[in-house]
């Protein structure tokens, strides 16, 4: 089963920075390299600039975001950062996100993707060693990179079909979630 991957806008930085807030101190650890104030979260998150790099992310039935990375582009290279929250993990989430990126920097005629973490960091090596990625083991960091194909018309409509699978995941969550709320609100406004 394949996991919709919804690219998402300026207008989730809210939400994106939620996600980030919300992972166990060591998993910042292991996502930024070192340990990180709140502060410098949303620092991190003002600091993405949305016309340019992509955060894509995924949603839980409660619409909160349950993985999401962002990429940033450096030229014909990108850089990629992945995060997903602890109950989430073990499920493809992370690898979904991973390849999800890889195919849209493909296509904006990217050569070469890549991500770093700290050595000890063994499921973002598992899953760049899932995404074909060459990793390097130097001085407690890894750094795993991946030359991508240029971009043919299979991966174009592959990714349009993508954004639009990850729409309509989101529109029926949201209406899932909408019905929920207004149970509770009829029910006396007691969420279980």
């Amino acid at each position: 089963m394949t996991i919709p991957v919804q690219r998402l806008g300026a207008n989730a930085a809210a939400q994106y920075l939620e996600h980030l807030r919300g992972l166990p101190p060591e998993d910042l650890r292991l996502r930024f390299g070192v340990a990180i104030a709140e502060e410098a979260i949303a620092h991190y998150v003002n600091r993405i600039d949305f016309d340019t790099d992509e955060v894509f992310g995924i949603h839980g039935d409660g619409l909160a975001l349950v993985g999401a990375a962002h990429l940033a582009f450096q030229g014909e290279t990108a850089e990629l950062g992945v995060s997903v929250l602890p109950e989430h993990r073990g499920r493809g989430v992370g690898a979904a996100l991973v390849a999800r990126a890889a195919e849209h920097a493909r296509n904006r005629k990217v050569r070469q993707l890549f991500m770093h973490c700290l050595a000890e960091n063994a499921a973002m090596i598992h899953i760049a060693h899932g995404a074909n990625m060459d990793v390097v083991i130097e001085s407690g960091d890894a750094a795993a990179h991946v030359a991508l194909p240029p971009r043919d018309p299979q991966s174009v409509r592959s990714e349009m079909i993508a954004d639009n699978v990850a729409l309509f995941d989101f529109a029926l969550k949201s209406q899932v979630e909408t019905l929920r709320r207004v149970g509770i609100a009829l029910a006396g406004g007691k969420d279980k």
